[in-house]
Parts: structure tokens; C-alpha cells; sequence
């Protein structure tokens, strides 16, 4: 039997902002996802604890204070260390620096460090809406 997607839903540990995750759960929840809402200014070892014991199909944090770079590496460091999540669909977005950057010069480092994607607050919520869509998912 196929199984709803399960997602854990955050926001980086820094970050106190809510109506952006809430307005996220209820976009992931419409597109069938089964969403653990961690909630704004999420340490890190809570994070990483949570996704080891949800084992989701993929992780999304969004930021509206402009520290998403930094915490988001923080992060997907964190969360890649643990063998049981290193395969596991990771995306970031929002505002991801106080300078407002958008582009390359922030989603490569984001990248290259294990994130699956970058959105930055400059995209449409249509290119997470795409994203979702190539997400496989195989369940038990």
C-alpha cells in the first residue's frame, strides 16, 4: 500500500518567524505530505534527533531572517553525518542572507555542502511546486 510522504517542516535555528512554516505545511499538506512541523528557531541536534526518528521522505527549512546560509550549512552538515539520512531529499529556502543575494553566489555553497535545492526568496512558489513534483517517493 502507498503511503503518504512523510516531511519533516523547519525552521533554522535562529529563525522565529512562523507564518512562513505554517504557510508551507498547509502547501505540503495539500499536496499530500504527512507534515512534522518542528517550528521556528529549531536547534540543531533537536533537528537531526527528529529526522532520525520520522526517517523522512524529505526535509524542508525556511527562513525569513536572512541567517539561512549560515544555519542552513550548519544543518545539512548535521544531518548528513547520520548514515540513515545522507539520502534524504533536503531543500532550503527563503531569505538566505541579510544582503539580500540571490543566485548562484548562495545556492552553490548550499549545494555543494548537501542540500538537494536552493529557492531563493526571489522564486516563485512554482518552482518548489516543480521540485515537489520530481520528488520520488517509494514506500513500503
Amino acid at each position: 500500500m502507498h503511503r503518504r510522504p512523510r516531511t519533516i517542516l523547519s525552521g533554522v535555528k535562529s529563525d522565529s518567524h512562523t507564518w512562513n512554516l505554517v504557510y508551507l505545511e498547509l502547501v505540503l499538506r495539500e499536496r499530500g505530505h504527512d507534515v512534522v512541523n518542528l517550528g521556528p528557531c529549531v536547534p540543531v541536534s533537536l533537528l537531526v534527533d527528529e529526522a532520525v526518528a520520522v526517517r523522512p521522505d524529505l526535509v524542508v527549512f525556511s527562513t525569513v531572517n536572512g541567517h539561512g546560509l549560515c544555519d542552513g550549512m550548519e544543518a545539512i552538515q548535521a544531518l548528513r553525518a547520520r548514515p540513515t539520512l545522507t539520502e534524504v531529499p533536503v531543500v532550503i529556502g527563503g531569505k538566505l542572507d541579510v544582503a539580500g543575494t540571490t543566485g548562484s553566489a548562495l545556492s552553490a555553497p548550499l549545494l555543494a555542502a548537501g542540500f538537494t535545492a536552493v529557492f531563493n526568496d526571489d522564486q516563485t512558489l512554482d518552482a518548489f511546486h516543480a521540485f515537489l513534483d520530481t520528488v520520488c517517493v517509494k514506500r513500503d
